[in-house]
């Protein structure tokens, strides 16, 4: 191996040993890291794994990579209403791996442990015969049995999404396809936005307390809007009704949805908006809205929770297209 890679133990020693600075991660000189709750806290695990030309391009830098890769697990955990504590890192890494790559991408990974207050505790490194591979284990914490689960929607409530959905989608749709952004006139202000939101997820982990105060059930959205609510309500066994017109929206996707219907529902629940779908009973709603607001954290009412058998209805679209006749993200 030439001079300019190190070998694997030096590898872990100069990129990441520096990232590990909880007393638990034994500055990632063993062969496991020792964790111990808090107490009165339960500790809430997640992991993601990304793949090259899959969830990132081989294009794109090195620091959104990494950053990427994290973030989508502090959503999950954001979603739990747990905050995010450390992580686990593994890292395929294809045999011409240059140096110069593997230093700005845990440049990316300290970045993104100071934004977030989280560290490394350990990982692995192997050889990839098929592209950067990653995959990260991501640790919160949540008082004890306050974690804010799937299952727990009740006729009645009300449904809320943060942020603006279907962005994301509209930014691989982007990077994809040459033509998007002249066919859909967008200015250079929405392709920006866009091409972010694909490559920069922004975890709501702001938000997670006031999930564990106000919210019955919770999830990130990342396979798309509508298949994530049908996960919800399956695990509910209750029915969600979406209304299209309350959905928030980027002045992006409201180019895409006056200029095609079928276009704008492919990215309305394409994934990777990485945004949180949750119930709040009534009583809850004014209070969640008033403190999500006072932390900057936008949430809009698009439905409401009913009686049912786990299905999902999408009212007021474009088309008329029903919930189930758009699918969203499947790796299979």
């Amino acid at each position: 191996m030439s001079a300019e890679r190190p070998g694997e133990f030096e590898l872990i020693r100069q990129y990441f040993a520096p990232l590990a600075n909880a007393p638990g991660s034994l500055k990632l000189t063993d062969d496991a890291a020792v964790m111990s709750p808090r107490a009165g806290f339960d500790l809430v695990l997640t992991k993601d794994v990304l793949a090259e030309n899959v969830h990132f391009l081989s294009e794109d830098s090195p620091e959104a990579i990494a950053a990427k890769a994290l973030r989508v697990n502090l959503s999950d955990l954001a979603a739990k209403g747990a905050r995010p504590v450390g992580y686990l890192l593994g890292l395929a890494l294809p045999t011409d791996w240059q140096a110069n790559w593997l230093e700005r991408f845990s440049n990316g990974l300290a970045a993104d442990q100071a934004a977030f207050d989280v560290t490394l505790y350990g990982g692995d490194t192997i050889r990839s015969s098929n592209g950067v591979q990653i995959s990260i284990t991501a640790i919160g914490e949540v008082p004890s049995g306050a974690a804010v689960r799937r299952n727990g929607a009740k006729a009645g409530e009300h449904l809320y999404v943060t942020g603006t959905i279907g962005d994301a989608a509209a930014g691989l749709k982007a990077r994809l396809e040459h033509r998007f952004v002249r066919v859909f006139q967008l200015d250079e202000a929405e392709e920006r936005h866009i091409l972010q939101r694909y490559l920069l997820p922004r975890p709501r982990v702001q938000l997670a307390p006031l999930l564990v105060e106000h919210a019955n059930a919770a999830m990130d959205i990342s396979d798309g809007l509508l298949a994530d609510a049908a996960h919800m309500a399956a695990a509910s066994n209750v029915d969600l009704q979406i209304d299209a017109k309350c959905v928030p929206l980027s002045a992006a996707m409201e180019k895409l949805k006056t200029r095609s219907a079928d276009t704008f529902l492919e990215c309305l629940n394409g994934g990777d908006d990485y945004e949180i779908l949750c119930s709040v009973a009534p009583g809850q709603s004014e209070a969640f809205e008033r403190q999500a607001q006072a932390i900057g954290c936008p949430v809009t009412k698009i439905g409401a929770v009913v009686s049912g058998t786990g299905q999902v209805a999408l009212q007021n679209t474009p088309t008329g297209h029903s919930a189930g006749a758009l699918a969203g993200f499947s790796h299979f």
